[in-house]
């Protein structure tokens, strides 16, 4: 569960992955050892952390000595590590000071110092009349960013409930539209026609228009390019835009959303500072669909919002979308992708909505030729109307099997669904739930583990929704499964 009484401008993070934290701290010249030990039991009772939880103590190199700081090190029975100061500077943090730049180097040392392993923020700096203090977890939880669902599926026979594409597709008139661009392969590809296309759909200019190489590419393409100084991703989500923004040397800080508040996104949840904010919308794996005015109020001036949209077309009327939506303040980005419900994964095809300034931004770090012509055409196409009822009338049929299997999953003793699902997918609270996954692929189902996800741990599963026949052979096994 995340840690209760934070304040704007501190991340959220599960109490299962806090092993330890590290505790930034600013001081005066001459400040007392009682003054800054009270300042950090106050910063730890907010979290609810014990006081044994510390395990070191971190401040800027010019203030490594001051007795007082050493004292505190020494009655909390931790090191105290001073960093450069440069170092420090070059460490994002949400609540920068420019009297505290000017005087130290850094924009606050105490969060700095608290950040300068890669950890998580959980308490902002707090002030005391001589010392500031900012409590973080000591390195960053180990989930595995890299696993997707397709690695639940990689042997023969298991029925899949890990992946979220649509089963039975691409669809035949989408197969034989694609075998006809075989003969077109010695050109490169030529991207006009589906530019306009996506363009159109979406009520666009095409110069707001950027194809890719399915919604993936798009978050390099972004963590390349923005070079943030404050990232945040709103968690448990997608872990490819936090990976991504990683293998670019961006520091992450993640704003956790709590199972109790059914994963939704709560006012004041992400820190002022944050110049880039990264949500899905519907979530992966929550399944939790935010309100589009929820989610434009997080665009700010000097802020880039990248909304994650790759399952909003298994929403009927794809009610709260932003991928109309202009002039809002900042730089609002929608990605999307047709990947789920058109059966493309292997294809690889998605597309970047935003400013077209910033869309020629990430156009000139794209190579050459970046999407192939199948794709294009697939884009083309999947943008007509024709595809678009097709997609309406899928996303209508999926909330029935939805439906479906929720009420199959209540016959489930202990097993929990948290807030309410809009996608193609679940995602299930239940205790020994990694145990039980073992037990369902020797019962050949397949799902998708939980556990890494930031925010979650191993009581999670996801779960693709299927038609009636398959999810009622699914229950049954589950069923038998747990007892």
């Amino acid at each position: 569960m995340g840690f209760p009484g934070l304040e704007e401008g501190t991340t959220r993070v599960s109490s299962d992955n806090a092993v330890g934290v590290v505790v930034g701290v600013g001081a005066s010249a001459g400040v007392a050892a009682s003054e800054v030990l009270a300042l950090i039991t106050e910063a730890l009772a907010e979290a609810a952390l014990p006081v044994d939880a510390v395990r070191l103590l971190a401040t800027v190199e010019a203030r490594a000595t001051e007795p007082g700081l050493l004292g505190a090190a020494q009655r909390l029975g931790v090191p105290l590590v001073g960093h450069p100061a440069a170092e420090l500077a070059a460490v994002a943090v949400p609540n920068p000071s420019a009297a505290v730049l000017a005087a130290s180097g850094t924009a606050s040392v105490a969060e700095a110092a608290a950040l300068h392993g890669g950890g998580e923020l959980l308490v902002a700096k707090r002030k005391s009349a001589r010392s500031t203090v900012a409590v973080a977890t000591l390195q960053v939880p180990g989930h595995d960013l890299r696993h997707h669902g397709d690695a639940e599926v990689r042997e023969a026979g298991l029925v899949d409930l890990a992946v979220n594409v649509r089963t039975g597709t691409p669809p035949q008139w989408l197969r034989t539209a694609l075998a006809d661009t075989m003969g077109r392969l010695a050109a490169y590809p030529e991207q006009s026609a589906a530019r306009a296309a996506v363009a159109a759909r979406h009520r666009r200019p095409e110069s707001e228009v950027l194809l890719t190489s399915g919604a993936a590419e798009a978050f390099v393409l972004l963590a390349r390019t923005l070079r943030p100084r404050h990232a945040v991703v709103v968690h448990p989500q997608f872990t490819e835009p936090e990976a991504a923004l990683r293998d670019a040397g961006v520091a992450v800080h993640r704003v956790l959303l709590r199972a109790e508040d059914g994963f939704r996104l709560s006012p004041g949840a992400v820190p002022e500072a944050a110049d880039l904010v990264v949500i899905g919308n519907p979530t992966n794996p929550t399944s939790v669909l935010h309100p589009a005015d929820a989610i434009a109020e997080l665009a700010r001036p000097g802020r880039t919002l990248v909304v994650d949209e790759a399952f909003m077309d298994t929403v009927p009327g794809e009610t709260e979308s932003l991928a109309e939506l202009r002039g809002l303040p900042g730089r609002v980005v929608v990605l999307r992708s047709l990947t789920k419900t058109w059966g493309l994964a292997g294809l690889r095809i998605g597309y970047v909505l935003g400013p077209a300034g910033l869309v020629a931004e990430l156009a000139a770090a794209q190579p050459l030729w970046p999407v192939s012509t199948p794709a294009l055409r697939a884009a083309e196409l999947c943008s007509g109307e024709r595809a678009l009822a097709e997609a309406e009338a899928a996303a209508a049929e999926l909330a029935e099997h939805r439906d479906h299997l929720l009420a199959q999953l209540g016959r489930i003793p202990r097993l929990r669904v948290h807030g309410v699902p809009a996608a193609s997918f679940l995602l299930v609270e239940l205790p020994g739930a990694a145990e039980v996954r073992e037990r369902l692929r020797a019962a050949g189902y397949a799902v998708r583990r939980g556990d890494t996800f930031p925010g979650l741990g191993p009581d999670w599963l996801r779960l693709a929704v299927r038609d009636p026949a398959t999810t009622d052979g699914f229950v049954t096994a589950l069923a038998r499964c747990i007892n």
